[in-house]
C-alpha cells in the first residue's frame, strides 16, 4: 500500500527521519536456554498435518532437536516416555495449550510517518506471535531498517526478525535505461537489502531489474501500480523472475479477454483517492470469468514459474465493510493517535479515500472479493503457493490484529484452517528461501513457536490480543485465547504483556496529548 509519493500527507504533523523511534535494546524475554523442553502441548506443525499431542519438544540453544510424542488424547501423559530435563535445562508447561510454528508476515511496513515508534509495531507484531516480517520498502529508511534488522537477528531488541525489500528506485531521481536499472540493483544488493519491492517503472528497465535482482539470488515483490500495468502486467513479471505479487493489481489485467486496459469513467483521476480505490472494486468483474479458458491459462502459467500470491486481503476490507474496520475493538486502545488521524477521511492522505463511501460501493467491492478470492483458493487448490501478508498502518488495519484478520479471509476464501496455518508459516518462509530453518516445527530448526491456549483450528479469533469472547456453562461471558507465548529463537516472550506494554504507549500518548478517539464527523 506504500504510495508513489504522489501525495503529501498533510493535515497531520509528522517527525522528520531523526525523529522516528527505534526500539529500545533492553533484554525481555527469557533464554535462550541450553536446554528448553516444551511439555504436554498439541502439535500443529505448518505442514498442512492434523494436529497431534501431546508432544514434548526438545530445544537446545536455538535448534529444535526433538519432537517426542508423551501419549494419546484425552488420556494421562505417559511420564516415563518424556525426555530427561539437563542440568540447567528450563521447562515450559504447556499442557492443554497448542503451539505452531512462528508466523511470517510477507508484507509488514515497520512504521513511517504515522507510527514512527518502533517499539510500538514490533511488539504489536511480537504479541500476535509474527516472529519474521518482510518490510517491502521502509518508510523510515534503509539505513534505519538495517540497523533495527541486526539488532533482532542479535536479540538485543524485542522484535521479529526482518527482512528488508527496498523500494526499486530510491535515492535515485529517475530511473530510465536497462543498464541504469541494473546498477541501481547492484548498489541495492551491496548496501545489504533481502530484496526489491517494485511498484512500476517502462518495461525494459522493469524487464532489467527484475532479471538483474534474480541473477544476484535476491528476492522480490510487486504492487503492480496503475500507472504502468497497461504495459507490464503479472504474467510479464513472474516471467521475468518476480518471486511475488502484492495484493491484486495486474492479476485482473493478465486476465482481459476483451480490451488491454481497465474500463476508466471519463473524468478518473487516479490522484483522486476515492476515484483510484472505487474503480479498484469494479477491476476483477472486467477479468475473464473463474474457470473459463484464458482464466485456466493464466493460472496455470502463474503455477509454472512456482509464483507466489500475497493477497492481503485484509488491508482492502473497509472497501467492502468500512463501519466494521473502522470500529474494530482494539482501536480504542491500541491505535496510536498518529495513526488514528492518519485513517481519517483525507484527501491528500493514501488510502483514506472515505470521501462519499456507502452502499453502492461496499456492494461493488462485496463482489469484487468473491472473484479475487476464487481465484486465490483454486490457485492454491492447484498447488499454488499463497502466503500471509497484511500492510497495515493503513485503511484502518492495525500491525499484529490486521494479521489474524488476514487468516480469517483466508479461512472464508475457502482455505482449511490447517492450510490458513501453513500460508502463515511454511509458505511464508518457502517464498523468503528461508524453508531450512524456518516455517514449520520440525527437527534441525530454529525455535520460532507460537504458542495459544485455546484451539485456532476451531477458532482463529482466539489468535487476536483481544481474545475471542466465549460464554461458559455457567453463562458468564468471557475473553479467552490472545497469544500466551511467543518463541523467537529460543527466547520465550510474554505475548500479552508485550501487548500491555503497548497500551501503555498509546495511554501515554494520549495523556501527553489529550487525545479522545472520535470516528469521523463527530
Amino acid at each position: 500500500m506504500r504510495k508513489l509519493l504522489l501525495f503529501a500527507i498533510l493535515l497531520i504533523p509528522f517527525p522528520c527521519l531523526s525523529q522516528i523511534k527505534k526500539a529500545p535494546e533492553i533484554k525481555e524475554g527469557e533464554g535462550p536456554f541450553n536446554q528448553l523442553i516444551i511439555r504436554g502441548v498439541t502439535l500443529i506443525d505448518g505442514t498442512g498435518a492434523p494436529a497431534r499431542g501431546p508432544v514434548d519438544i526438545v530445544v537446545k540453544q536455538n535448534r529444535i532437536v526433538q519432537i517426542k510424542d508423551v501419549g494419546y488424547g484425552g488420556l494421562p501423559v505417559q511420564t516415563d516416555r518424556r525426555p530427561p530435563l539437563e542440568e540447567g535445562g528450563k521447562e515450559l508447561n504447556a499442557e492443554g495449550m497448542y503451539l505452531m510454528p512462528g508466523f511470517i508476515d510477507l508484507h509488514g511496513h515497520s512504521g513511517g510517518w504515522q507510527a514512527p515508534d518502533g517499539e510500538y509495531v514490533f511488539k504489536l507484531w511480537m504479541g500476535h506471535g509474527i516472529t519474521t516480517v518482510r518490510d517491502p520498502g521502509s518508510g523510515n529508511g534503509l539505513d534505519w531498517m538495517l540497523d533495527q534488522k541486526q539488532k533482532s537477528a542479535k536479540n538485543l531488541i524485542t522484535a521479529p526478525r526482518i527482512l528488508a525489500y527496498v523500494t526499486f528506485g530510491e535515492g535515485k531521481e529517475k530511473i530510465t535505461t536497462a543498464d541504469q536499472a541494473k546498477l541501481w540493483v547492484q548498489d541495492n544488493a551491496k548496501k545489504g537489502a533481502d530484496g526489491i519491492k517494485f511498484f512500476g517503472a517502462s518495461p525494459q528497465v522493469i524487464d532489467a531489474a527484475i532479471r538483474e535482482n534474480k541473477r544476484l539470488g535476491l528476492r522480490s515483490a510487486f504492487h503492480h501500480a496503475q500507472l504502468d500495468v497497461a504495459r507490464w502486467n503479472v504474467l510479464k513479471s513472474a516471467e521475468a523472475g518476480l518471486t511475488t505479487m502484492e495484493h491484486w493489481y495486474g492479476l485482473p489485467e493478465a486476465l482481459f479477454e476483451k480490451q488491454s486496459v481497465q474500463n476508466y469513467p471519463a473524468d478518473y483521476n487516479y490522484n483522486n483517492e476515492q476515484h483510484r480505490f472505487e474503480e479498484a472494486g469494479k477491476l476483477w468483474k472486467q477479468a475473464a470469468p473463474p474457470f473459463s479458458d484464458h482464466w485456466n491459462k493464466v493460472m496455470d502459467q502463474l503455477l509454472a514459474y512456482d509464483f507466489t500470491l500475497d493477497p492481503t486481503f485484509n488491508i482492502y476490507e473497509a472497501s467492502r465493510d468500512l463501519h466494521r474496520a473502522r470500529r474494530a475493538e482494539w482501536h480504542e486502545e491500541y491505535t496510536l493517535p498518529k495513526l488514528w488521524a492518519f485513517f481519517q477521511p483525507n484527501r491528500a492522505a493514501h488510502g483514506s479515500y472515505w470521501f462519499n463511501w456507502g452502499t453502492e460501493q461496499e456492494i461493488t467491492w462485496k463482489e469484487n472479493y468473491r472473484l479475487w478470492m476464487t481465484f486465490v483458493n483454486e490457485y492454491k487448490n492447484r498447488g499454488g503457493r499463497v502466503t500471509t501478508g497484511s500492510d497495515s498502518g493503513f485503511i484502518f488495519q492495525l500491525y499484529g490484529f490486521a494479521y489474524v484478520r488476514e487468516l480469517e479471509l483466508l479461512r472464508e476464501a475457502g482455505f482449511h484452517p490447517l492450510e490458513v496455518i501453513r500460508s502463515a508459516t511454511l509458505y511464508g518462509a518457502q517464498a523468503l528461501g528461508l524453508e531450512k530453518d524456518l516455517g514449520s516445527v520440525e527437527v534441525g530448526k530454529l525455535a520460532d513457536f507460537v504458542i495459544v491456549e485455546e484451539n485456532p483450528l476451531a477458532n482463529l479469533q482466539v489468535l487476536y490480543g483481544t481474545g475471542a469472547i466465549k460464554v461458559m456453562e455457567d453463562n458468564s461471558v468471557k475473553r479467552v485465547g490472545g497469544i500466551k507465548f511467543t518463541i523467537k529463537d529460543g527466547i520465550i516472550y510474554d505475548a500479552k504483556k508485550l501487548l500491555g506494554d503497548v497500551k501503555k504507549l498509546v495511554a501515554d500518548e494520549k495523556a501527553k496529548t489529550g487525545f479522545v478517539l472520535k470516528q469521523p464527523g463527530n
